[in-house]
């Protein structure tokens, strides 16, 4: 070990715990003293460089005075997660050998108990002239106790082993595993809760990849579109006329409507959309939406029809149910073809209100009709982004309401929606 010349004046004195200060019985001195010698290492020793600046003050070093039980080391890499995991085979069994511990401890216990039991009640026989040996009657009743204690527990450890392991799977990302179990009572609560978690994940992760896959597909179009002109107008293929430049404003237009849709169903499926209710009379909200779409079903050559019994206000968002009322009209007028007719009638239905758009256009199959409030879900010969439905269905749950779709195949389809009186 260093001397103390070393200690409080060599080498330069200003290397942590080489400086001033440093007390030979371990405790802090109040006020250093200067060395009263020093001595000098050879050339090949010394550090090279300036002498850092002295350090005055207790030793205490930098794992000591930084580092608690508990906390992440100083020395620990970066990128590796503190605490460290152990291996995912002793991580599943920690729960069942702490268990079997336990009742390990707890056998030897009541094995030489039973074994004492038994040597004093033979010699108490033994001077009482004979009789039954009850210390082997205890030892057959301790072991066929044990016995069934080992296995109950065993029985109840092994599912909660098998969900552990389970969830380690989990949360490396594989949200197709399931636990099988008979278990009743808490422990098959559990499985259960357990099961319907990982489905719920792993229905969520399907969504996500469709939905960016789907989204993808509805931006490539659009996208397409606005390249296509761009680059045909830059090479000189296509004139700087304003039907290109319409072109390319419609396909914009066409991107941002697509993502303000996204936006709505977004906040609608995480309960943050926001809805400005007001007192609204249904009356007036029906001259709006007749005003507002016939002109479009004139063009397509479509009947329209608006049948609006008394109802009482609603306590609703107008700008909102006026959303969901376009999205049903143009879903109808998309199906409709020329000549056919499409009908909105509103009516009271018990505590609620009801909306139903009937059309007479071509109908849905059985087979998609379960469909139809789906996410990018359309059919063939549809035109639209297949968000529509799904925004209306989104938005008058979020009103309190229902929304249901019946359809004939050949003779029509009947969407409507009821809006709860306040």
């Amino acid at each position: 070990s260093p001397s103390p010349a070393h200690r409080e004046g060599g080498w330069g004195g200003g290397y942590p715990g080489w400086g001033e200060g440093m007390p030979e019985n371990g405790k802090p001195n109040p006020q250093p003293q200067p060395p009263p010698h020093s001595v000098t290492p050879p050339a090949a020793a010394r550090p090279s460089g300036p002498a850092p600046a002295p350090w005055h003050g207790p030793w205490h070093g930098d794992w000591q005075s930084h580092w608690r039980p508990g906390e992440r080391p100083h020395w620990w890499p970066e990128g590796e997660p503190w605490p460290p995991r152990r291996p995912p085979g002793r991580r599943s069994r920690s729960f069942l050998r702490k268990v079997g511990c336990f009742f390990g401890v707890m056998l030897g216990l009541m094995f030489t108990a039973s074994i004492l039991g038994a040597i004093f009640s033979d010699g108490g026989g033994q001077h009482g002239g004979g009789g039954p040996p009850w210390g082997f009657f205890l030892v057959i009743i301790m072991v066929v106790s044990l016995a069934y204690i080992g296995r109950t527990v065993r029985s109840t450890a092994a599912p909660i082993s098998e969900v552990m392991s389970a969830a380690e799977r989990v949360a490396d990302g594989d949200y197709a595993v399931r636990v099988e179990t008979k278990a009743k009572g808490d422990v098959g609560r559990l499985v259960e809760t357990f099961n319907a978690m990982t489905t719920r994940l792993e229905t969520n992760e399907t969504q996500r990849r469709n939905l960016f896959a789907d989204v993808a597909h509805e931006l490539r179009t659009p996208l397409s579109v606005i390249r296509g002109n761009t680059e045909g107008m830059l090479d000189g293929v296509y004139p700087r006329d304003d039907a290109h430049l319409e072109t390319v404003l419609d396909a914009t237009a066409l991107m941002a409507r697509l993502l303000d849709d996204l936006r709505t169903l977004s906040l609608a499926d995480t309960g943050a959309l926001r809805l400005h209710r007001e007192r609204t009379d249904v009356a007036d909200l029906m001259v709006e939406v007749r005003y507002g779409f016939t002109p479009r079903a004139d063009a397509a050559g479509v009947t329209f029809r608006v049948e609006a019994q008394p109802v009482p206000s609603l306590d609703i968002d107008p700008v909102r149910i006026r959303q969901v009322l376009d999205n049903l009209l143009d879903n109808a007028l998309r199906h409709t073809p020329r000549g056919g007719t499409i009908r909105l009638e509103v009516r009271p239905e018990g505590n609620a209100v009801l909306f139903r758009v009937a059309d007479t256009g071509k109908g849905i199959s059985a087979e998609a009709l379960p469909h139809i409030f789906d996410r990018f879900w359309k059919s063939a010969d549809s035109g639209g982004s297949g968000l529509g439905l799904a925004i209306a269905r989104g938005l008058i749950e979020a009103h309190g309401g229902q929304i249901r779709a019946d359809s004939i195949p050949g003779k029509g389809t009947v969407l409507s929606f009821t809006l709860p009186l306040r």
